[in-house]
Parts: structure tokens; C-alpha cells; sequence
């Protein structure tokens, strides 16, 4: 198996191997707790990545067991660190947007006022939802009592990032049920305020 058979979620899985070793179980927790806002996976997905990073060479994996429990724990490798390291050094790539009540909102003259209002008001309580944990974490980390406190400063970026993109969708939200909320009965008979386009020209123009 070569390198390229590694994804991102693989690197993601052999960056939480460098802090230290876990078994499958362990390793999918700590990727829906702490990476999942970020980087969200299926389950099933993330079973596999431990063993595809031993056939890489990049882990080694160990039977033990907890009781009668059997479990496998798996750790870093030398050549592990090395491809981490590698992979840390390349530029990624840039977020892609995957937002289904956005898109809805692109068709929104072909449904109802009230349909569309619906979507904004589920995209707000998205945004409040997500940040429960975030907003807990943040408190944690400035307490000085979050998870792994010591080495906080990645971490920080990451945060920083998720509360302001928490804020804007619930701004955003605000924004959008008031213009839908000018809109006639029927969507299709709206008619967009100038002044807004002016107002998102100016905001593009950093």
C-alpha cells in the first residue's frame, strides 16, 4: 500500500497517534469530540483508519485486553511521525461549503414565504446548537482546565475559528428571516433591495 491510499482523515487519525496511543474505539471518540465540528466523519469510516495506517507501516497495533475485553491498541511509528510531518509541511486545500438550507434558499422562489423562513430559522438554531460545545470548551480552555491544557495554542486557532463562523450564520440568519419577511405571499414576486447588493459589494471589497 502506497502513501496515496492515505487521506486526510487518515492524518487526522495518526496526528491524534502522536499524542499518544489509543485503541479504535478511543481514537473515534476523541475525532467526534474534539475534530468532528471541523472535520465531520462516519463512524464506520473512521474504524478502518487505524488498520489502513498499519498496512502504511505508520502504526503498530497490539492485542490486549481490558478484563475479559479484548481491544487493540495502536501507536505511532517512527515512519508515522515522518509522514505526519510531511503532511503538516504541505499547503492544504481551501473549506468547501456544504450547506443543504442555503441551497434551498437559491430555489426559494419556488416554494413558499413560509418555507423559506423555516430554513433560515433551522439554520439559526443550527448555529446556536453547534456552539454549546463550543462555548463550554472555550470557557474550559480559559479556566485552564481544558482537555490536553498544555498544549492549548493549536487548539486556539481552531476555536477562534468555529465561534466566529457560529456567529455569522446566526447573524446571517437574522439578516435573511427580515429580508424574507418584506418578501410578498409569493417568493416569486420578490424583489431584491438595491442598497443590499450595494451593502455586500462593499463588504467584498476587502
Amino acid at each position: 500500500m502506497s502513501s496515496t491510499s492515505a487521506t486526510s482523515t487518515s492524518f487526522a487519525v495518526l496526528g491524534l497517534l502522536a499524542l499518544g496511543p489509543g485503541s479504535t474505539y478511543e481514537l473515534t471518540q476523541q475525532v467526534q469530540r474534539s475534530l468532528g465540528r471541523m472535520w465531520p466523519r462516519a463512524t464506520s469510516r473512521l474504524y478502518e483508519e487505524p488498520k489502513k495506517l498499519v498496512a502504511l507501516g505508520w502504526a503498530t497495533a497490539t492485542a490486549e485486553s481490558v478484563g475479559r475485553r479484548p481491544r487493540t491498541v495502536y501507536t505511532i511509528t517512527a515512519e508515522g511521525r515522518a509522514a505526519l510531518a510531511r503532511w503538516l509541511a504541505e499547503p492544504a486545500q481551501g473549506p468547501v461549503l456544504e450547506f443543504e438550507q442555503l441551497l434551498k434558499l437559491v430555489f426559494a422562489d419556488q416554494g413558499s414565504r413560509d418555507d423559506a423562513l423555516r430554513t433560515v430559522a433551522a439554520a439559526r438554531a443550527w448555529a446556536e446548537q453547534a456552539n454549546v460545545g463550543n462555548l463550554v470548551a472555550a470557557r474550559e480552555y480559559a479556566s485552564g482546565k481544558g482537555p490536553q491544557q498544555h498544549r492549548a495554542a493549536p487548539p486556539l486557532l481552531a476555536g477562534a475559528f468555529l465561534t466566529d463562523f457560529y456567529a455569522l450564520v446566526a447573524r446571517w440568519a437574522d439578516w435573511a428571516a427580515e429580508q424574507i419577511e418584506t418578501w410578498p405571499d409569493d417568493p416569486a414576486d420578490a424583489v431584491a433591495d438595491p442598497a443590499e447588493f450595494e451593502a455586500i459589494a462593499r463588504r467584498a471589497d476587502w
